[in-house]
């Protein structure tokens, strides 16, 4: 069996793909998957990358989405044959967040989806939507759960809303086409006119380009006649969060969901209050809401942008077109 590992302390040239045992059949409540495709993720790219602690052998990758080829005894909710995709909070099933660190993770503190079968409880896994490729599948377990937790699960999106998505990687894109899909009035921002291009045949209905107009969240006021965004995806962290505060409507959503411009900075607390806004980090989600958002997906018939799909041995070359910024939406590595 294939399979890739990262040696420690990390590092894209200390990637390695090898040969494994045969994980073996599956035990009481467990369920052999034969993985197909994984999705990249930045947090994944800080695993194989070094900007995380990592241990020597590890073996990457958060999303997995594949076949079930056998059930454990006791296992009723999943059958032999069934398409699934992997939960990224695994230890997470309902209810309100349960853990806020990356020790239960698979590609992080455990070994992740990088590889061609694993024997896991079954109670990791949802269905994948009807009809879909494995590819695309892969593409729920980080961004498309968060995109879902953070508009509808937490923000509570409805028809009318507007969106304020910053940039246009897998969990923007994911808000671009559920804030569509629902109804919203949706804005995105990014320094490349190409993407705000493409992004725009999403359905996007105002895009910025924030080098051109750097003060893009007065722009936002005055694309929604001084009322803001009801929602914002705040993926940059702190070079980016005060501009979000200034965007959003009084009394509005603002889900930090990335720290791409660093992880500390200074926040204008007095606008924060003054706009009574909610800043709220988040962590993708629950199987709950993995669940919910398989079934969105399959009734609303909305299907993930795929920038790029690679073999598995071209796993580094991947995470270098990721590390590039030049994707649009997701890549997804093939097994």
């Amino acid at each position: 069996m294939k399979q890739l590992t990262v040696s420690a302390p990390g590092g894209l040239d200390r990637l390695e793909l090898g040969e494994a045992p045969d994980p073996g059949a599956p035990g009481p409540g467990e369920v052999r998957v034969r993985v197909h495709a994984s999705s990249l993720n930045y947090h994944d790219y800080l695993v194989v990358s070094g900007g995380t602690r990592t241990e020597d052998g590890r073996i990457p990758l958060a999303d997995g989405a594949g076949v079930v080829e056998a059930v454990g005894e006791g296992v009723d909710d999943l059958a032999e044959g069934d398409a699934v995709v992997s939960c990224f909070f695994p230890l997470w099933q309902d209810g309100p967040p349960v853990d806020g660190n990356f020790r239960r993770v698979p590609g992080d503190g455990l070994d992740g989806y990088a590889r061609e079968a694993v024997v896991r409880p079954a109670t990791w896994f949802t269905r994948a939507p009807a009809g879909w490729s494995h590819a695309e599948a892969a593409t729920i377990t980080t961004a498309g759960v968060t995109a879902w937790r953070a508009l509808v699960v937490d923000g509570g999106l409805r028809a009318g809303d507007v969106v304020l998505a910053l940039g246009t990687g897998g969990v923007s894109v994911y808000a671009t086409q559920l804030a569509k899909a629902v109804g919203a009035t949706v804005v995105v921002t990014s320094s490349s006119d190409e993407k705000l291009e493409r992004v725009r045949r999403l359905g996007a209905d105002h895009v910025i380009n924030y080098r051109e107009t750097p003060e893009w969240g007065r722009a936002v006021q005055e694309l929604t006649d001084g009322r803001g965004a009801d929602h914002v995806i705040e993926v940059g962290g702190p070079g980016t969060l005060a501009q979000s505060i200034r965007a959003v409507r009084v009394g509005g959503h603002i889900s930090l969901i990335g720290v791409l411009t660093g992880a500390a900075g200074d926040v204008p607390t007095a606008l924060l209050m003054a706009r009574q806004a909610r800043l709220q980090g988040l962590l993708v989600g629950s199987r709950r809401d993995q669940a919910d958002f398989v079934r969105a997906l399959e009734a609303t018939g909305l299907r993930p942008v795929i920038d790029r799909r690679r073999p598995l041995a071209e796993a580094a070359d991947a995470f270098r077109a990721m590390e590039s910024a030049r994707h649009f939406g997701k890549i997804v590595l093939e097994h």
